[in-house]
C-alpha cells in the first residue's frame, strides 16, 4: 500500500478516535479530540498532493478519498448536533449536499465519467474545516489554563471574539456547502437529466 492510501486509512482511524475522545468527558478529551482533529485534516491535505507528486493515484484512493473526508466531515458536524453546538438544520443541509454530490460521482462512474473536484468544493472543505476547528477550540480552550482565556475570551465588538468567530464560521460554512453543491450539480446537470 503507497503512502497517499496509508494516509487516507489513517485519516478513517483518527475520525474514529476524535469522536471517542468527543464524546467521553475525562480530563483533556475535547483537546486531544481538537488535536485528532487537526491531524487528520492535515493527512487530508497531503495525500493528495503526495498521490499526484509521485504518480501514486489508484482506484482505492480515488474511491477512498473523498469518502473519508465526508466521513470525518459529517461525522463531526452530526457529533456537534448531539452536543447542541450546531443547529441540526446547518448539518442536515451539509449532509445532504455531500450525499448528493456522492450520489452524482457514483452515477458518473457508471457511465465511465470521471468527475473532478472543483475549486468550490476545496474552497467549502477548507470552511467546514474552519467551523468544526472553531467549534472544537471553543469548547477546549478551558481546559488550558488562564493564558488561554485572556487570549480567546479577548472581547471585540463587545463580546469575546471566539464566539462570534465560530458562529461566523458555521454560517459561512453552511453558505459555501449549499453554493458549492448547486454550482456542483449544474455545472454536471448532463450526467443525470438524461436519466429523469
Amino acid at each position: 500500500m503507497n503512502l497517499p492510501n496509508k494516509l487516507t486509512l489513517a485519516r478513517l482511524f483518527l475520525t474514529f478516535g476524535f469522536l471517542i475522545f468527543f464524546f467521553t468527558t475525562f480530563p483533556f478529551s475535547e483537546t486531544l479530540a481538537l488535536v485528532l482533529f487537526v491531524v487528520a485534516s492535515i493527512t487530508d491535505l497531503y495525500d493528495g498532493r503526495i498521490a499526484r507528486r509521485d504518480k501514486l493515484i489508484t482506484n482505492f484512493g480515488i474511491l477512498m478519498d473523498p469518502l473519508v473526508d465526508k466521513i470525518l466531515i459529517c461525522s463531526a458536524f452530526i457529533a456537534f448536533v448531539d452536543r447542541g453546538l450546531m443547529p441540526a438544520w446547518m448539518v442536515i443541509l451539509i449532509v445532504a449536499r455531500e450525499l448528493a454530490i456522492t450520489g452524482l460521482r457514483l452515477l458518473a462512474v457508471s457511465k465511465n465519467v470521471v468527475l473532478a473536484a472543483d475549486r468550490s468544493g476545496k474552497h467549502k472543505t477548507i470552511s467546514q474545516m474552519v467551523a468544526i476547528i472553531s467549534i472544537l477550540v471553543l469548547i477546549s480552550y478551558p481546559e488550558w489554563g488562564g493564558w488561554a482565556r485572556v487570549v480567546f475570551e479577548f472581547p471585540l465588538f463587545g463580546s469575546p471574539w471566539t464566539h462570534w468567530f465560530t458562529e461566523l464560521s458555521k454560517w459561512v460554512a453552511v453558505l459555501f456547502t449549499v453554493l458549492s453543491g448547486s454550482l456542483y450539480l449544474w455545472g454536471n446537470r448532463s450526467i443525470y437529466m438524461h436519466d429523469l
